[in-house]
């Protein structure tokens, strides 16, 4: 099974003045960290929320510092466990963003495509005949014209 792991990251900025700054910043800071080896992985501003639900501002400003909320998406394959998953991910992103505290924030089972479309074409066809037989040579066909030629 493959599935879709959220990962929120605190990323530090240093020397920013305003939010939008520092999550530029840190979503900058973040793509150097991962890139090359990880270029697959999503970046997105986090939320915050307060102790009584209001929405907070990605970025908690201090002193021209600020701690950035961000949220690193990546998919993972083949995995037995949800659990797994989420695993693989925390030490795949962790190994690059060091110092950085990580928290799962959610993990999604992926739904197999080739599942759902053997699925859809059983179901169309009631003979069990698909009928692709003379849309595609088979392989000794393919094989006798090349060594014809």
């Amino acid at each position: 099974m493959d599935c879709r792991v959220v990962v929120e990251a605190a990323v530090p900025v240093y020397d920013v003045g305003t939010t939008d700054e520092a999550v530029r910043i840190a979503i900058s800071k973040t793509g150097e960290m991962l890139n090359p080896d990880l270029n697959y992985v999503e970046i997105n501003m986090g939320s915050r929320q307060s102790p009584s639900g209001e929405e907070l501002p990605p970025a908690f400003i201090a002193a021209d510092e600020a701690l950035v909320a961000l949220e690193l998406e990546m998919t993972v394959f083949n995995v037995e466990r949800e659990e797994h998953a989420s695993r693989i991910a925390r030490k795949e992103i962790g190994q690059r963003l060091e110092n950085i505290p990580l928290k799962v924030l959610e993990v999604a089972v992926i739904a197999d495509e080739d599942d759902e479309e053997d699925a859809s074409e059983s179901s169309e066809d009631g003979d069990g005949d698909d009928g692709d037989d003379e849309l595609l040579p088979e392989f000794e066909e393919i094989v006798d014209e090349e060594s014809d030629g």
